[in-house]
C-alpha cells in the first residue's frame, strides 16, 4: 500500500492483476484484503481495492457506478487532481478501464464510457459518483474477511442521474461492435478520445 501512492501507479498494479472471472459459478464480492489475498480482482472489487490504497495517501473513497439496459453496471473509482477527474479501473473489456485526471466534471468522465460500454448488449443509462465513507457508514468494506456484498445493494439503491442518448448513434456503435468482433475476433480499443484513456492490461494490446 506504501508503494501505491498515486492512482496511476494503483492502474498499473490492477492491470498486472487477473480478472476475478467468478469461477464455477461462485459470486465474490471481496475486500481489499481479499483482493490482496486472492490475487484477482473484478471491477467493484478493483474499485474497493483502489479505494482503500488511495484513501491512505489523501483520496476520498469515491466510486462512479454506471447503469445500463442490460443490467451488466460497472464501477470504477474517481478522483479529483487539480480540479480535474479521472478514474481507475479493471474490467473484461478494454475501454472500461481508467482514465487520465483531465476530465472538467464527473459527468464529462462518464460520457467518456459510454461509446466503449456500447457491445453487444450495453447501454449506459445513468451513472452516480458515490462516496463509499459516507453512505456505508461504520460497514467493514475495507477489510473484512467476508463478501461485502452491502456495497452492491448500497450501489443499485442509489439515485443515478440519468445519460440520454439517440437510438440511432447506439444503433450506429453497435452495428460496427458487431463487424469489428467478426472481423477481428477481439474487443475494439480503437475509440475517439483514446489518449484520455490510462495504459490498458497487456492482454488488450496489440
Amino acid at each position: 500500500m506504501a508503494g501505491l501512492r498515486s492512482p496511476l501507479a494503483v492502474q498499473k498494479f490492477l492491470n498486472r492483476l487477473p480478472y476475478n472471472e467468478e469461477p464455477h459459478g461462485r459470486a465474490t464480492l471481496r475486500s481489499f484484503r481479499g483482493v490482496v489475498r486472492h490475487g484477482c480482482a473484478h471491477c467493484l472489487e478493483a474499485a474497493l481495492f483502489a479505494a482503500v490504497v488511495l484513501e491512505q495517501h489523501g483520496y476520498p473513497p469515491l466510486v462512479l457506478s454506471f447503469e445500463s439496459i442490460d443490467e451488466l453496471d460497472h464501477v470504477l473509482f474517481v478522483y479529483r487532481h487539480r480540479g480535474r477527474w479521472g478514474s481507475v479501473a479493471r474490467s473484461r473489456d478494454p475501454g472500461l478501464h481508467g482514465r487520465k485526471a483531465v476530465f472538467a466534471t464527473p459527468r464529462a468522465l462518464a460520457l467518456s464510457y459510454f461509446d466503449p460500454y456500447v457491445d453487444f448488449t450495453g447501454r449506459i443509462t445513468g451513472y452516480a459518483v458515490v462516496d463509499l465513507a459516507a453512505v456505508m457508514d461504520a460497514y467493514d468494506w475495507r477489510l473484512a474477511a467476508t463478501n461485502v456484498w452491502k456495497v452492491e445493494r448500497a450501489l443499485l439503491d442509489y439515485p443515478h442521474r440519468a445519460i440520454r442518448s439517440s437510438d440511432r448513434r447506439v444503433d450506429a456503435l453497435r452495428a460496427w461492435y458487431r463487424q469489428y468482433r467478426t472481423a477481428y475476433g477481439r474487443k475494439p480499443v480503437h475509440y475517439r478520445g483514446r489518449e484520455r484513456w490510462s495504459e490498458l492490461p497487456s492482454e488488450f494490446l496489440e
